[in-house]
């Protein structure tokens, strides 16, 4: 069809009911970002639920960024915290062309979401460094592939509470220039950051106990990588630390 004929947008905002490549039923919506939407989307024929990432065109020319992303999760299929790629589909959309990525959808709820539940939507101490424990768990064998997962934040984690542990998972992978190990560096940052945030943020820094900071380091990128250069060694770190 003619580019011409194409009509630019920037959201899709599909209702539940609707098919997606005449394959999968629209469930609802998981949530929005830079690259695109994601749904909760029912197979046809087998009933399983899946989530399918639907790719802004101007986000995903020709492909690269969704051929990337599965690539990258192809790599990494036995990293348990990563979502597991399935296939891609195409469909059009205003006349225009849209690839969606499908994966396994997994129980839970968005990290941000569950956070907002909590008395005072902040976790304990006690709490926050057993998910943090939990997400450096599963970093772990990501980065020791060498490869990183770029955008870690609460939006992007899926959490399930189990008795005193969590079980996480990781929504989507990004791709940055620069080096690998700055990357895996950044994602270091990234979880403590998340921890950082989950206690309250800044308004609550100061009435944490040694144990905290110590962790924390005052979010000085440069005194975080001098003692953690990938999520082993902060998972190392929590199992080992000495508490207040």
């Amino acid at each position: 069809m003619s580019s011409k004929l194409a009509i630019p947008f920037d959201r899709f905002n599909f209702q539940p009911g609707r098919m997606l490549a005449s394959k999968y039923e629209i469930l609802r919506c998981l949530g929005s970002g830079w690259q695109g939407e994601v749904y909760l989307v029912q197979e046809r024929g087998t009933e399983i639920e899946r989530a399918a990432k639907l790719f802004y065109p101007h986000r995903n020319p020709k492909d690269k960024v969704l051929i990337k992303d599965a690539r990258k999760l192809h790599r990494l299929r036995n990293c348990p915290i990563l979502i597991h790629y399935h296939s891609q589909e195409r469909f059009t959309f205003k006349r225009t062309p849209v690839t969606c990525l499908i994966s396994d959808y997994v129980e839970g709820q968005p990290l941000s979401e569950f956070i907002s539940e909590q008395p005072g939507k902040r976790l304990s101490p006690f709490q926050a460094i057993h998910l943090l424990h939990s997400l450096c768990l599963g970093m772990e064998p990501v980065h020791a592939l060498g490869e990183y997962h770029g955008d870690l934040h609460e939006g992007n984690v899926m959490v399930r509470r189990h008795g005193i542990g969590f079980e996480v998972h990781v929504l989507d992978v990004f791709h940055w220039w620069g080096t690998k190990k700055e990357n895996i560096q950044q994602d270091v940052y990234d979880l403590i950051r998340i921890f950082y945030d989950i206690l309250g943020g800044r308004d609550r820094y100061s009435k944490h106990p040694e144990v905290v900071k110590r962790i924390c380091r005052g979010l000085k990128k440069t005194l975080i990588s001098k003692k953690f250069k990938k999520a082993g060694d902060l998972r190392r770190y929590l199992e080992t630390m000495t508490w207040d």
